[in-house]
């Protein structure tokens, strides 16, 4: 489907020759003399990698239809996640490359929304914190209450972060999963 560049919007994604792009941000420039132009800050869905490129005024590039679908992590079976269709119930296996980070904050029974490009996974959505289990940390030491200090912890999903000193194994913690940093206790 072609849209024009003076239709953009932040979040819209683009099949274009580099690959399956999402706009950052856009600005139309209408300068003094010559045509106006817009110029665009892209993120590759696929790389990460974030490139600029200028486009006149009413030029079509190719809009991709991405589908987002309501999905139920089950299990893991080797090194695949297998996910479940809220709608449909249809199990589908993915490869944990394309999960990429969210792998870290997937526990079993979570839900998660999942982008689809045709029949290829190109990002997934989760809420904006979720709570998991502290699994290793050193305990903390009575009178060891340094205002802001830190220390390394793993929780169930095999994620390692900084959590405050009073945070013990067991304890269930919030972690925010656009940054993987410790929020609070839950």
């Amino acid at each position: 489907m072609a849209v024009s560049t003076n239709d953009l919007r932040n979040g819209m994604t683009l099949d274009l020759p580099e690959g399956l792009c999402s706009v950052v941000e856009f600005q139309h420039v209408k300068p003094g003399k010559g045509g106006a132009f817009v110029r665009t800050k892209l993120k590759n869905v696929r790389t990460g990698a974030v490139i600029e490129r200028t486009y006149r005024a009413d030029e079509k590039l190719d809009q991709a239809i991405i589908d987002k679908r309501g999905m139920q992590f089950l299990y893991r079976d080797g090194s695949d996640y297998v996910f479940m269709d809220t709608e449909s119930y249809e199990q589908l296996p993915v490869p944990e490359s394309s999960l990429s980070d969210a792998s870290r904050f997937l526990k079993e029974g979570d839900d998660a929304v999942l982008q689809f490009f045709g029949s290829e996974i190109v990002g997934v959505d989760l809420p904006a914190a979720v709570e998991l289990t502290v699994t290793e940390t050193e305990p903390g030491v009575q009178g060891d209450r340094v205002s802001g200090a830190r220390k390394p912890a793993t929780v169930e999903t095999g994620h390692i972060l900084q959590v405050p000193l009073f945070v013990n194994p067991g304890e269930r913690i919030k972690v925010d999963t656009r940054t993987g940093e410790y929020l609070t206790r839950a």
